[in-house]
């Protein structure tokens, strides 16, 4: 003989079957009132599939940013080596060449600062 059962929602109630039924069978009833599972079932897998395509996109995201991060670190790890080895040429053409190869640069450097000063004097007028 089976006790009657009620959801916790009490839309759903089983009862056994009287009347000499066989004691295994369950009669079910549906409360019209709370039948509306189905609706709500539906929209629950809608918005599970639509966090499902939103982790997705999220995922995809993360994967592209982390590709270009790890492009962007092999960039600069190829401009770094990139400066390291000019700079020791720079530092063995300057020992070779000697300090008179400064020299000329500052020269240049201050006759360029001078030819600028006189002519924003002289435009001026």
């Amino acid at each position: 003989m089976a006790a009657p059962y009620r959801s916790s929602r009490e839309g759903l109630s089983t009862r056994s079957v009287g009347g000499g039924g066989n004691p295994d069978e369950i009669q079910l009833r549906i409360d019209p009132m709370h039948a509306d599972f189905d609706e709500e079932v539906t929209g629950l897998r809608k918005q599970v599939r639509l966090l499902k395509n939103v982790a997705q996109d999220i995922e995809s995201e993360a994967k592209f940013q982390n590709d270009f991060l790890n492009q962007l670190q092999m960039t600069l790890i190829k401009a770094q080596a990139g400066v390291k080895n000019n700079m020791r040429r720079l530092n063995k053409s300057i020992i070779r060449e000697g300090s008179n190869h400064v020299m000329h640069v500052v020269l240049f450097a201050l006759l360029c600062f001078f030819v600028v000063y006189l002519w924003s004097k002289f435009s001026r007028r």
